[in-house]
């Protein structure tokens, strides 16, 4: 069983569906004891990085000790931000920390939200892209993942090449949204649940 985590930041519904549509076992909740027994974690997210926080307070310790046990771990979106140490649109307020480094707002000169489809670049072999080339990929947001050290399996070019996947041992993020991306988001979610499996 996958536990998507509901912390009233994310669209639940729709990648609740999406698992759904690929015959996958998932479960919206806010329960530890349900995040313990689950198989692996979701968390969805969209809004703002201290809110997200604030609203994870109470979840904080049970990800980070699911995800330090080596359980399959997927972010969405703001759920790909909030690993990291930090953002600049909420400062002063610490993220996850698993995956280090900081999120940045996307430059001027570049309209913001980011929001439609683009082109995802490859950087390395993945487990998450196994079997997706170069496709396009539903994004929305206006901060971007600078996260460090080898940990980007790829990126899209929005006037600069921002970070689009991040994988790091059982952390696995996306900062576009698969379940609003057709079916090469829906093979992401079916190579997630083959992640898990392995």
């Amino acid at each position: 069983m996958i536990a998507i985590i509901d912390y009233g930041s994310g669209n639940l519904r729709s990648i609740s569906n999406a698992f759904r549509r690929i015959g996958a076992d998932a479960l919206v909740t806010s329960s530890s004891k349900t995040m313990d027994e689950a198989d692996a974690i979701v968390l969805p997210g969209v809004g703002a990085f201290g809110s997200a926080m604030e609203k994870l307070e109470e979840s904080r310790e049970t990800i980070l000790e699911n995800i330090g046990e080596g359980k399959p771990f997927l972010g969405i979106c703001l759920g790909l931000q909030v690993l990291l140490d930090e953002s600049q649109e909420s400062p002063g307020v610490r993220g996850l920390g698993l995956v280090p480094g900081r999120v940045l707002r996307i430059p001027p000169g570049n309209k913001v939200p980011h929001m439609g489809w683009n082109q995802l670049i490859i950087k390395r072999d993945s487990q998450l892209l196994d079997g997706v080339d170069d496709e396009y990929f539903y994004f929305v947001h206006s901060y971007h993942a600078e996260p460090e050290g080898d940990v980007v399996s790829a990126t899209t070019d929005y006037g600069i090449e921002m970070t689009a996947v991040i994988e790091k041992d059982n952390i696995h993020a996306t900062q576009f949204h698969p379940e609003k991306s057709g079916e090469a988001g829906l093979d992401i979610l079916r190579n997630f649940t083959g992640i898990i499996k392995a």
